[in-house]
């Protein structure tokens, strides 16, 4: 799933070899390696020589991999035999790159190099060597070849993998269905007002700024499992930033124009129609990033419109970014900056929303790119409608320069935490000037920010920080409506150490959704009950259209 920023597959496959001319195994680990290989290997043909009486069958590949599990891997020894092997070469293969001595930043990125020819080498992604889409080709009388050449054909032409069933959808029809209207438009956003569902709401409006390199409707999918729709029930009046999809005419944005012209002009509009001088604010992933910098610059002008702030899933400091820290250095950012950056001939230039998704795809390519493979193109099957699918299909792109600023000044050099180093719409940024109570969220299971990164906010942060730590991943753990009961969340009392672990080792595990908690600390902060507005937007700011608008509506070119 997509909400970080995107980094080249390519540049680490093809760069992650060069440490071997410098570092090699210890020769007793590969010794002992071979050894392991070897007793293995000949175990498993011996036990397809003859397989014992009662025995599960030769070479019987390990029940947890999925991608083995159908009666049809075990249906005869050369089959099982192959899946077993495969397996255990590819176990083989991580225990060598394990073993490699070198730098920590070097072994992750032999390691992903390694996973990723592992992940595709596996048996079950070739028509030649899978005996389930053998057999299923057998039984429709080659129709299953013939649909999964079909499906190919479509990708092609679409120019992506399909991971769900795309017609299903559409947004505005059974995605982004919550009620509003556009009130505000300029050439990077629309301002949505979502309508009352409360006969009174809190003085004090919330505004969201979600990520702008995906499409906000991850906040507002279904209403069952929407955060907007949930934040407005509890009385909230609210609004959200619907960034555009950059075209041509808007490659050579930057960092500052992202501010000044998103969040900060937000902010003035949120107040003016409201009349309120405090707001609410929220922000997700490098939404949250863009937010708090947007925060710091008001508190440099002299200005302190937030009464609070929520980060969900969001880094501010960036030294220790997970699997993503193996794709940068400074040899792929300046590449970055010369070709589609302000040092770029031209002076910038697009980055492409296809190259994002296929980037966070292959963070996890058994789930989100073979899986895919095999079902649809070698056993013809349409994958099923899921709306969270669809809406990670749906890409943005993004200003090369913006993106490049970003990249620099964030994962490469971390200076954004760094107070004063770096000036933002002409204001030096000091992030510990942000003296607001703040909601840190974080998912145990995220490997785009994982959670210990996340928990660093609260080191940099100059106000009362709350921080609550959810079960799953980057999205799942965020889109978990209470009604649904599931996971977990974890919360400990205030005075939090500034070890995340020690944190976590004091922590209370309480069933079912964090929206509870995050909707039971924002309620003092949102100010008294007013009755709710009878329409949207006010004389100044009348309405141009009916949420969700156009701008979410733009695919990527």
């Amino acid at each position: 799933m997509r909400a970080a920023p995107i980094f080249d597959v390519a540049n680490v496959l093809s760069g992650a070899w060069k440490p071997l001319l410098d570092f090699k195994l210890v020769p007793e680990k590969l010794a002992q390696l071979q050894s392991d290989y070897l007793a293995e290997s000949t175990a498993l043909w011996n036990r397809l020589l003859a397989p014992a009486d009662g025995a599960d069958g030769a070479g019987k590949p390990k029940p947890l991999d999925r991608r083995f599990a159908a009666p049809d891997w075990m249906g005869s020894p050369s089959t099982a035999y192959l899946a077993q092997m495969y397996l255990l070469n590819a176990r083989t293969l991580m225990q060598m790159a394990d073993a490699i001595e070198a730098d920590e930043k070097t072994k992750a990125r032999i390691r992903f190099a390694v996973q990723q020819w592992v992940d595709a080498a596996s048996p079950a992604n070739y028509l030649a060597l899978n005996p389930e889409a053998q057999r299923k080709a057998l039984e429709t009388q080659g129709e299953s070849i013939a649909k999964g050449v079909m499906h190919l054909l479509n990708d092609l032409r679409q120019g992506h993998l399909s991971q769900t069933d795309e017609s299903v959808f559409e947004v505005g029809r059974n995605v982004a269905t919550t009620e509003g209207a556009v009130v505000f438009e300029s050439e990077l956003f629309q301002l949505l007002e979502y309508k009352p569902l409360t006969a009174k709401v809190h003085a004090r409006p919330m505004l969201f700024v979600p990520p702008c390199i995906n499409k906000y409707y991850i906040l507002d999918l279904q209403p069952e499992n929407s955060l907007i729709r949930y934040t407005v029930e509890q009385g909230h009046r609210v609004f959200v930033m619907s960034w555009r999809n950059p075209e041509p005419s808007m490659a050579k944005l930057t960092w500052d124009d992202y501010i000044e012209q998103g969040p900060l002009k937000a902010i003035d509009v949120v107040r003016d129609i409201t009349g309120s001088d405090k707001l609410n604010t929220l922000g997700f992933c490098i939404g949250g990033t863009i937010l708090a910098t947007a925060l710091a610059v008001l508190a440099a002008r002299g200005e302190r419109p937030a009464s609070s702030m929520t980060l969900l899933t969001t880094f501010l400091d960036f030294s220790s970014t997970g699997v993503l820290d193996i794709f940068i250095d400074e040899a792929m950012v300046k590449m970055r900056e010369m070709t589609i950056g302000a040092d770029s001939p031209g002076g910038g230039s697009l980055l492409k929303g296809q190259e994002l998704a296929t980037t966070f795809s292959f963070l996890r390519p058994n789930d989100l790119v073979w899986n895919y493979v095999v079902a649809n193109y070698l056993k013809g099957e349409t994958p099923p409608p899921f709306d969270l699918l669809y809406w990670n299909s749906d890409g943005t792109n993004l200003p090369g320069p913006m993106y490049c600023w970003y990249l620099r000044n964030t994962y490469l050099e971390n200076n954004l935490v760094k107070p004063g180093k770096l000036t933002v719409c002409g204001e030096k940024v000091d992030l510990g000037s942000i003296k607001v109570p703040a909601f840190i969220y974080a998912s145990r299971e995220d490997h785009i920010v994982p959670w210990e990164g996340a928990y660093r906010n609260l080191q940099v942060l100059g106000g009362d920080t709350r921080f609550v730590l959810g079960a799953s991943g980057h999205i799942a753990g965020v889109i978990n409506p209470p009604t649904k009961g599931k996971r977990s969340h974890w919360v400990a009392d205030p005075g939090d150490p500034v070890d995340s672990h020690v944190w976590l080792d004091h922590a209370r595990e309480l069933p079912g959704s964090w929206w509870g908690e995050w909707s039971r600390w924002l309620k003092p902060l949102s100010g008294k009950q007013i009755p709710a507005p009878a329409g949207y937007g006010s004389a100044k700011y009348p309405v141009i259209e009916p949420a969700p608008g156009r701008y979410v509506k733009q695919k990527a070119t």
